[in-house]
């Protein structure tokens, strides 16, 4: 036993046993890890095999670096790489728990804007599995400071790096071929990192995003007006007709956006021991003025909030990686629905109670045409005001009210809510349902917190109805995006009532709600299919507003019964009224895989819906990254100028008492007198 002990510490005493010590404990990190904290959703002998060997080529790669040093410097560099490594691994992890997807180079360089209170995210999220990552970063280095593991000083043959590095790019050419074999295309056509990861690894993808991320800020360098004529062409084909039935219904209206924070359309009529989640907004969604759209979708990809914003009022797609708003948003050319209705006589205004920085909000809404945004600055705020992400729903609606009375008639009003929002934790006092019981933290919270958020909308609903907003505005309510993410299968087959999900099930859980109350509309409940792409054409034309040159990627759901119901989501999957692609399987409208037994003629229909989703998002994303809509002015619109536009409380708070000049804001009608008193909340901090 001793001997065999010795002769295992004489091979870690050399710089190659060393090494290989180092090197197969990172390649074992990892594909734990593959297996026990992501969901890649590995099916057949290649891709099982795939998992295991892909970590190989660039760590080999990487730790191989090491050894073209001699000495101390050596085994630093390989200290240093297996923590860079473990890092890396250890931020996917938390990152994917939530959202089912992995950093990219945009999120981590717009973290500074969403990073206020992220830590109470984070505090949730961890698990005390996951510091095992950084367990052999810890023990090898205490091996080596306290010599157990001694320093081979020795030089080291230069053969022997180069075959490494020689070894890796083979073993990266042999796993391409087998990915590429598997999955045909992967590189060009997925939109889906899941798919990246688990046939080319962690490092690849990391490697691969980068260059995606510099390959978009080449794109801008190198656009020209001519790469418009795709664009335009698309819409020629693709573009919907107005239904004259709806078009103009709301002409002259006030418009409000009531944002549902992280809000999902099972929510609807959704009971808890026999209670109501949300009473309120069930009773919107029956009021025989709505119009509700039962199945609609979030398309949100890694932007989540910041991209349903930008599909809602720009009707065009996030980015594969990163957010629109916080990488384009300062810089970019928009033509979006504040400026157009801006450029028509509207006042246009956001609210929402944290900090402007949040998503880039400050400079993206200038760039967008808002003429006020209301943030944290414009509220009173105390400790037990807050939920972390700004100030909670009750409170931030009834302080926001002093602000919506002096607005312009008619305006455009985002109220943007945030107590509904991951990790779903309100206090004792404002809770006033019992929490769900999978047994999951993370998802028993949310009906607490959607109760609450139901609530606030419910009084904010009062005053509007005692101030006359109520039959004088559209009202747009809509959920952003998913509440409970795909990887807490087991709670949301229990939510649902289901023995087990499939992907089909998951692919219906993003459902969102989307509704729009008229006095006099004819509502009901609508069953076409679409998503957040298709809400600003679908407002535009019920406010009585041409756009047949607007750039415009979605179609007005109101339109023809023959508008394309092909919803595309973020990764290149999509959902439609026959067919829908999950991944690499073709599920029919009863959640049937249906992949092996398509006809000749269902493959075509697949296949066209197929190209038709990649044809959208790649299109949405040469407009974005190539800042396309600078060569593009439609008539009867004007270039934003950012500089026309402050959100400083002075200066916002000066241009809204100059508007009551117009007299026409709800302030003014009431003959001066502040409608505030109307808006009653039972927050009971303020008691």
């Amino acid at each position: 036993m001793r001997s065999t002990l010795n002769k295992v510490r004489n091979v870690l005493d050399t710089r190659a046993g060393f090494f290989a010590l180092v090197f197969l404990i990172f390649w074992i990190k990892t594909y734990v890890v593959y297996v026990t904290k992501f969901s890649l959703g590995i099916t057949g002998p290649i891709q099982k095999f795939l998992l295991i060997v892909n970590p190989l080529p660039f760590g080999l790669l990487l730790f191989g670096i090491a050894l073209y040093f001699k000495g101390k410097k050596s085994y630093w560099i390989m200290m240093i790489v297996d923590l860079i490594e473990s890092l890396w691994l250890f931020s996917n992890v938390l990152y994917y728990r939530e959202f089912s997807d992995f950093l990219s180079m945009g999120i981590i360089k717009s973290s500074g804007s969403v990073s206020n209170n992220l830590t109470l995210s984070i505090g949730e999220i961890l698990h005390a599995s996951d510091l095992l990552i950084f367990a052999d970063v810890i023990v090898l280095a205490l091996l080596l400071a306290t010599k157990v593991i001694k320093v081979d000083s020795r030089t080291m043959k230069m053969r022997y790096p180069i075959a490494i590095t020689i070894i890796s790019a083979l073993l990266f050419v042999g796993n391409l071929g087998l990915a590429d074999k598997d999955r045909p295309q992967l590189l060009t056509r997925t939109f889906d990192n899941n798919y990246i990861v688990k046939y080319l690894g962690m490092n690849f993808y990391a490697g691969y995003n980068a260059y995606q991320t510099h390959k978009e800020s080449a794109t801008r360098a190198s656009a020209s007006s001519s790469d418009m004529d795709g664009v335009l062409k698309f819409l020629k084909n693709n573009r919907s007709v107005a239904n004259p039935e709806y078009f103009g219904k709301a002409a002259g209206k006030n418009v409000f956006i009531f944002h549902l924070e992280s809000f999902q359309q099972f929510l609807i009529n959704y009971k808890v021991n026999g209670k109501e989640v949300t009473p309120n907004i069930n009773k919107f969604y029956a009021d025989q003025n709505t119009l509700s759209f039962d199945n609609f979708y979030n398309q949100v990809g890694q932007g989540k909030t910041s991209d349903a914003e930008t599909m809602l009022e720009n009707s065009l797609f996030g980015l594969p990686s990163g957010s629109v708003m916080t990488s384009y948003g300062t810089s970019n050319t928009f033509q979006a629905m504040p400026a157009i209705l801006d450029q028509r006589g509207y006042s246009t205004a956001a609210f929402h109670g944290d900090v402007g920085s949040f998503w880039n909000r400050d400079n993206t809404y200038k760039s967008w045409g808002y003429n006020y945004f209301f943030s944290e600055d414009y509220y009173k705020n105390k400790t037990n005001y807050s939920v972390g992400y700004g100030l909670k729903d009750k409170i931030f609606l009834k302080q926001s009210i002093k602000y919506i009375e002096k607005l312009p008639q008619p305006f455009y009003a985002k109220v943007i809510t945030v107590t509904n929002h991951y990790p779903y934790e309100l206090d004792k006092q404002n809770q006033h349902i019992e929490k769900t019981k999978t047994g999951d933290n993370t998802v028993d919270g949310y009906v607490q917190t959607a109760k609450y958020l139901d609530e606030s909308f419910g009084q904010f609903v009062d005053y509007l109805k005692k101030s006359g907003l109520y039959d004088n505005s559209m009202i747009v309510v809509y959920g952003d995006h998913y509440g409970i993410s795909n990887n807490h299968k087991k709670a949301i087959s229990q939510l649902l009532n289901l023995d087990t999900v499939t992907s089909y099930d998951l692919a219906q859980f993003q459902k969102v709600p989307f509704m729009i109350h008229l006095n006099g509309l004819k509502g009901g409940i609508n069953h076409t299919y679409g998503g957040e792409i298709d809400v600003m054409p679908t407002l535009l034309d019920l406010l009585g507003i041409e756009n047949k040159d607007t750039i415009q990627l979605g179609n007005d759901l109101l339109s023809s019964p023959n508008r394309n119901q092909t919803v595309a989501f973020r990764n290149g999957d999509f959902v439609s009224p026959g067919f829908s692609k999950i991944g690499s399987k073709v599920y029919n409208n009863k959640g049937e895989d249906v992949t092996e037994d398509l006809t000749q003629t269902q493959k075509e229909e697949v296949k066209k819906q197929t190209e038709r989703t990649d044809e959208v998002l790649s299109l949405s994303d040469k407009i974005v990254t190539g800042d396309l809509l600078r060569f593009y002015t439609p008539e009867n619109f004007k270039k934003v100028n950012r500089a026309d536009f402050s959100y400083k409380y002075r200066d916002g708070m000066k241009l809204l008492n100059d508007s009551q000049s117009k007299k026409t804001s709800v302030l003014q009608k009431h003959g001066g007198k502040s409608t505030q008193s109307m808006f009653v909340t039972d927050a009971p901090e303020l008691k």
